[in-house]
Order: C-alpha cells, then structure tokens, then sequence
C-alpha cells in the first residue's frame, strides 16, 4: 500500500511538472507571437506597437504569476483587459481588428495542433 501511494506521488508530481513546462513553452510562444506580429495594440485609448505589448503583458504576467494555472488563465488574466479600467485590450492587424483575447486564443489554438509544438511536448 505504501508503494502504491509512493508511486502515484511520483506521477503526479512528474505529470504536473510536464505540465507545468507545456504551459511556460506556450506562455513564451504567445510572447514571441505578440512581440514578432508587428501588430498594434490599443490599451486604454493609447495605440503600442507589438514590442510595447509584449513588455506590458510580460510585466503584469509577472505580478499575477501565482493565480495563472494553464495557459487560457495567462490570456485571461494578464493579455485580455485592463486591470484599473476593465477595458478590453484591442489588436490590429493590417485592415482585422480583434479583441486581444481572441487573437491570441487562435494563435493558442494553432501552435497546440502545429508540428513543432508536438516536437515540444516530445
């Protein structure tokens, strides 16, 4: 009995670790994205270029770190609105103008079923 519950120690222990690390590959992935897309993002009436939003995000990520579980929790909570005015974050691309949180909710959906984050996750 106790190596039984030793062993399903070690596994969650090991499963949540794995985890844990899918999570930091596609937190860094959106970063690069954001950073990489030459996109603008409109943040409270003031329009920033991706580098701009790429440090903005990054920064607050950090401040609320410990109640981010998975990576929908990043985009939720540090990539989607303003935490002093509520307002939605807004990204424009050439001529599309989305919403923050379905912006990078597609590209969250694109890298998990891409080739190279199945290598990732290898």
């Amino acid at each position: 009995m106790k190596i039984a519950r030793y062993l399903a120690a070690v596994f969650l222990l090991v499963s949540s670790s794995f985890v844990l690390a899918d999570m930091q590959d596609e937190i860094q992935h959106l970063l690069r994205y954001i950073e990489g897309s030459g996109c603008e993002f409109e943040r409270n009436g003031t329009v920033y270029d991706s580098k701009e939003a790429r440090s903005h995000i990054e920064r607050k990520y950090d401040y609320i770190e410990s109640r981010v579980d998975n990576t929908d929790d990043f985009i939720k909570y540090a990539a989607t609105k303003s935490s002093m005015s509520g307002n939605q974050y807004r990204v424009t691309c050439g001529e599309t103008q989305q919403t923050s949180a379905e912006w990078l909710s597609e590209e969250l959906s694109r890298y998990r079923t891409s080739p190279s984050a199945a290598a990732v996750l290898e």
